[in-house]
């Protein structure tokens, strides 16, 4: 014989607990150029490098959200562009049962740093195959943009 159990009023405990997940990562975009091919290759190598770095997010559903890291990578010799590499890679995560003050960090932070090493590799491949000397671009410490951005907020507010 089963025991019917009566439907209850409480939430689960699996439904008030937190839950964070990949679900997906992926490259949504990614080029390369070479504007000055096939002169470039004829120039000493001492590159000026700037690296541009964008991060967003939108909400999939109640509980996924998609988060894209942009890096952009320009490099010069002798004030004219050697190469750009730009790729857009994203992921869609699992947030379920966090707050608003808890998801923000994820968002924002922990997101793009599982996203960019995926990035990293990207532009590393697209540079040598490029046929340049590689580029590794250094770890980014993606918690202290956040809170730099936090604290820029809370000065303009005050």
């Amino acid at each position: 014989m089963q025991k019917k159990t009566e439907p209850s009023n409480q939430p689960s405990e699996e439904k008030k607990t937190p839950t964070f997940g990949i679900q997906r990562i992926y490259v949504e975009d990614a080029s390369f150029e070479v504007p000055d091919a096939p002169e470039v290759f004829k120039k000493d190598w001492k590159p000026e490098v700037k690296v541009d770095l964008n991060t967003k997010q939108h909400v999939v559903d109640d509980q996924h959200y998609n988060v894209l890291l942009v890096i952009s990578v320009t490099v010069k010799l002798d004030g004219k562009v050697a190469f750009i590499a730009e790729v857009k890679q994203a992921g869609i995560f699992e947030i379920r049962n966090f707050t608003e003050q808890q998801r923000k960090p994820l968002l924002a932070a922990y997101c793009p740093s599982i996203l960019f090493p995926y990035a990293r590799e990207i532009i590393s491949s697209l540079v040598g195959h490029g046929s340049f000397p590689p580029l590794h671009l250094a770890p980014i410490n993606f918690d202290a943009i956040y809170e730099q951005k936090v604290r820029e907020e809370q000065k303009k507010r005050a």
